[in-house]
């Protein structure tokens, strides 16, 4: 089952080609999902993909969902984007494909589908990982210094 949560501009165009494809069955599209779901719909998941392409806004901001992921110990796949790349070490905490390339994303999702090891391997790094370099007050310390400074103008 491919399970795809949100929405936007790309929405019509998804319903339709799930159509045309004839896959219905087998794709469920609940849209935005409340902010107080988002534990249970992670529940559901046994591997999360994150296919953003390469701009401005995703060279240089770090996404959470991935760093949610990892640290509740899910099997990921995401673009080699700037803030994928700053989270995620390939093969070890998730697995990084060409951004934009459908056939990589595709194998990406296959090796972690195949691969039992693997996944086990990515779901028990991730919560690690997540522990030793994302806590609120590891991200929060980087600021310190900047209000810090700030303060004392």
């Amino acid at each position: 089952m491919l399970l795809l949560v949100g929405g936007g501009e790309m929405e019509n165009e998804l319903n339709t080609q799930i159509r045309r494809l004839n896959i219905e069955d087998r794709v469920i599209m609940p849209g935005r999902i409340p902010h107080e779901r988002i534990p249970g719909v992670y529940a559901l998941i046994d591997i999360l993909a994150y296919p953003r392409y390469s701009m401005r806004l995703t060279e240089l901001v770090t996404p959470l969902k991935p760093l949610e992921a990892m640290a509740i110990g899910k099997a990921l796949v995401a673009s080699d984007v700037g803030g994928h790349q700053e989270l995620i070490q390939h093969n070890e905490t998730g697995i990084l494909f060409s951004a934009g390339n459908e056939i990589v994303i595709a194998e990406a999702l296959m090796r972690i589908l195949d691969d039992d090891s693997l996944r086990k391997n990515l779901e028990a790094k991730g919560p690690a990982w997540v522990r030793e370099h994302h806590t609120w007050k590891k991200t929060a310390a980087v600021y310190q210094e900047i209000y810090t400074k700030a303060l004392e103008r």
